[in-house]
Parts: C-alpha cells; structure tokens; sequence
C-alpha cells in the first residue's frame, strides 16, 4: 500500500544576488509559491487480484459454447443487461424503474449536491467582491477660527460607493486539494448512483423471476387438481360398483383438498412478491397488479470475465477507490493549515459629502493592503487533525480493499451456485421422469385390481413434490444469474462504473463535473 508520505511540489526557491528584492515580485512570488501541494501523491491501493476465477460456472448455452473469457469493450456500454432474458414483461418493468424508484432518485439527489459542493470548494479561487453603499450623517465640532473662539458645530451628511475586493492566495494547496477532495467525492456519489441503480435493477428482476416461477407452480397445481379430481370421480364410481373401499375415496379426496391449500398458500408469497415490484417502481401496492404467466425465461450463458476487468465493472469497487483518493487529498487540507494564510484586500469608490458630486474625480478613493495570519499555539488542534485525515486514508484504504474482496466472493458464490443447480437440475428432471413412471406403473396395478389405491396416493404425491422441487430449482437458477450480472457490474461488454452514457426516460444526463 502507498503510504500518505511524500509532497508534491513546493520545491525550496532561492534568490539570486544579482537581483535585488522589488515589490512588484510579489505577486508573481505568490503564484509561483501556488504550486504548493502537501496532499501526498496519489497511488491506487493495491489489491490481491486472481489470475482466474476459481469457479468456472455450467454450460448453460445450448449451443454447446459454455462459458468463454470476456472480452469488454469501452464503446459498447450494456446498460439494459435485462434483455438477454428475452422477456417481455421484465423490460416493461426495469425500463419504467429507473425514473420511478425513490432510492434511485435519492441516490441521484445526493449526487446533485455533491456537485454543488465542487462548485462552492471552486469559488475559493476567486476574490470575493461586495459593494457596501452608506449614508452618514452627524454633527461635527468645527476647530475655532482664532484663539479664545468657540467651536462651531455643524451637521455633516457623507455619502459613500465602495467596492471592496478580498482574495486569500492559495500558497499551501489548501483550496486546491479541497476541491480535488470534492470532485472525488461527486464521483464516488455518482458511482454510488450506479450501484443503487443496479442493485435496484437487480432485485426487480429476482423478485419478477420469483413471482413466476409461482405463478408456475400455481399452474402445475391446478393442473394436478383436475387429474385428482378425475381420480376422485373414477374412485367413487369404483366405490359406487364395489370395485374400491371407502378408504379408497378418502384417500383421493384427501389429496385432492391437499393440492388444493397447497395453492391456495401460493397466494400470499405472489401477493407479497407483487407488493415488493410495486414498491421498486414507485407505486402504492393497492393500485398494482401483475397478470398471472408461468415463468418462460431460460438462463443465459453468461461470459466470466478476468478478475482484473471486475474491478473496472462494479460501481461500488469504484466509488471505495474514488474515497480513497478523496482522503488522500485530505491530507492536504489538514497539512496546509500548518502554513500562514495570504490575503490581499482592496478597496476602490467614491466617498463625497456632495451627493451631486459623488461620482467625480476629486471623489474618487482607493486603497490595497496585504495580510497574514497565523495560528501560533493551538493545544495540537492541527496536528490532531492531520493525525485524523491520515487514519481516515487508512479506513478507505480497508474499505476499498474490503470491497473488492467482497465482489470476488459474490462472482464466486453465484458462479458456484449455478454450476451446482445446472448438476442438481438435470438430476432432479431425472428424478421427474422416473417419479411420472412410477405414478403410470402404480395405476396400471391399480386399475387391474393388484395394489392398493395407497400406492396410487403415493406416486401422485411424489411426482408433484419432485415437479415443485424442479420449478424452485429453475427459479433459483434464475436468480443466481441475476446475481452473477450483478456481481460482474451489470454487464461484460464494457464498464458501467463510469458516467452513465445513457439514462431512461425523462431522467437528465448527469453533466461533467
């Protein structure tokens, strides 16, 4: 790690002899004493990067091409990552998000203020200027004309247009490095701006892929509740010619009202799973309803890029790293306070006890000046200070470092979860197709009068089960695929840390800072 140590500029100047000491060297003095900089010379921390992810994800394309090395490209910025699901109603859904979600607009909010805040550091270059127009009038004791006379009082109207100017030169950096400070901190907050918008994007798209895959297994329940009622009617007519028991008919009916709560209690995790999508896209729950449609996306094969490209990708390893220079340029601040501060002050006007004669030559004043402060004994107060600003480098230090581990460990754990559930799905489709043998082998026996209904009861209830188990596995595949394009940074065919090159509807272009 690049220890906050060594200065930038200020190099010692000496006079020659040859030139003598003149004050109109002054000025320049100050401007060349302007390149001044205590901020320490900023290196990005260095951070422990994978030559490769361990995890090399399944082979989800049905192409047969897998998994293959990214390959982004800056000038093509995937910012609707969404697309590649080819589903209608999720880019109805993320393409109304980003102007309709609270935390995206607060997000966006704090980014606005950020770049006032480099406008207002920025007006520390310039001189401040005010005006200060007065009317005086007073009476006034005249000095007596010859020895042993009174004085003669008079009263005494004054009218005065000043235009005072104040400018503080920045010798030591310090306004400098406080708006080098600022325009970090707006880029770390316009980062921080993509980060929620992708968190954002990201969480509709897993509850939208949740609430279909109820929806799916919703269908699958109703459709079980017809075969079992057909079943039910075929056991009472059974029971009816004396060809099944009562325990026969209980058995079915049982299973049929079974099926039926099963879906009935798939209504609350939909109602709940609706509510959350209406809240992402700013909309009360009560005035919000998705129609019902079986979950029909199907993964993607998503391309795992080099572990140096994530930390270009993710908004949040951006913004950890845009605070660190931030801190870096605190520093600066702290140690500049060490130095005398530099103020020149002028003044220029009129000032006339004739109004009519105000704006006139003879009226005409003017006055310059210089000064310097500076802080003799302070308890430690500056030392404390810079003390603080080197610990709080330290703090963004781990943070940024913290952050990238963290991405590693997302890119992995999703990269791992998809691999697993692409094995555990093909056994568990295994496990579909034997359980629907089992239940047609069960009523064949059935039907000829060599096994008991209960095997029947029993095949039923494991063919759902096994079906319900496969659609949850579906789901969570879905998800997990949500989670690795949130992982990677939105996308792996450019960076989406940057500036935002293309903004949704009705949402302004961040200007330049």
């Amino acid at each position: 790690m690049q220890s906050p140590s060594r200065v930038q500029g200020c190099k010692a100047r000496t006079s020659s002899p040859s030139r003598p000491p003149k004050a109109a060297y002054t000025l320049p003095a100050l401007f060349l004493l302007a390149g001044c900089n205590f901020a320490p010379k900023y290196v990005t921390p260095d951070t422990r990067t994978p030559t490769a992810f361990k995890e090399k994800g399944p082979e989800l394309s049905r192409d047969g091409e897998g998994w293959k090395t990214a390959e982004p490209r800056d000038g093509m910025i995937r910012v609707q990552w969404w697309d590649m699901f080819h589903d209608p109603g999720l880019d109805a859904l993320e393409n109304q998000v980003a102007t309709a979600n609270q935390s995206i607009a607060a997000a966006l909010g704090n980014f606005l203020a950020a770049r006032a805040l480099v406008k207002q550091a920025r007006s520390g270059y310039f001189p401040m200027l005010g005006v200060n127009p007065t009317v005086t009038r007073g009476r006034e004791l005249l000095p007596p004309t010859s020895p042993g006379a009174l004085q003669t009082p008079v009263t005494v109207t004054e009218y005065s247009l000043p235009l005072d100017a104040s400018w503080e030169a920045d010798v030591w950096g310090r306004v400098r490095n406080t708006v080098n400070a600022n325009s970090l901190e707006a880029q770390a907050t316009l980062a921080d701006l993509g980060n929620v918008r992708l968190t954002v994007q990201a969480e509709l798209a897993v509850d939208y892929f949740q609430l279909r895959a109820i929806d799916a297994q919703k269908k699958l329940l109703d459709e079980t509740v017809v075969g079992y009622k057909d079943s039910l009617r075929l056991t009472q007519v059974q029971f009816d010619t004396g060809l099944a028991s009562g325990q026969d008919v209980t058995q079915s009916a049982t299973l049929l009202n079974t099926t039926l709560a099963q879906a009935t209690d798939l209504g609350i995790q939909r109602a709940q799973l609706e509510h959350a999508i209406a809240t992402l896209l700013g909309q009360p729950a009560s005035s919000f309803s998705l129609a019902s449609q079986a979950l029909s996306a199907n993964p993607v094969p998503i391309p795992a890029g080099v572990p140096s490209q994530l930390l270009e990708r993710r908004p949040d390893v951006a913004a950890a790293e845009r605070r660190v220079a931030e801190a870096n340029a605190q520093i600066g601040v702290a140690r500049a306070a060490y130095f005398p501060a530099i103020t020149l002050n002028g003044s220029a006007g009129y000032q006339s006890t004739d109004l009519g004669n105000l704006i006139s030559g003879p009226s005409f004043i003017w006055s310059v000046g210089a000064g310097l402060a500076q802080t003799l004994f302070d308890g430690g107060y500056r030392k404390a200070v810079t003390q603080q600003a080197r610990a709080k480098y330290q703090v963004t230090v781990a943070n940024y470092r913290q952050t990238v581990l963290t991405a590693f460990q997302e890119v992995e754990d999703n990269l791992a979860a998809l691999r697993i559930l692409s094995e555990e799905l093909r056994q568990q489709d295994a496990a579909v197709a034997s359980s629907q043998q089992y239940l047609d082998l069960a009523l064949g026996r059935y039907t000829s009068g060599l096994d008991s209904y209960l095997n029947v009861v029993a095949a039923q209830t494991l063919l759902l089960g096994n079906q319900r188990v496969a659609l949850n596995l579906r789901m969570e595949q879905m998800t997990a695929g949500v989670m690795l394009i949130k992982a990677l940074g939105g996308g792996w065919e450019g960076t989406d840390s940057d500036l935002p090159k293309t903004q949704a509807k009705g949402q302004a272009n961040p200007p330049d800072l």
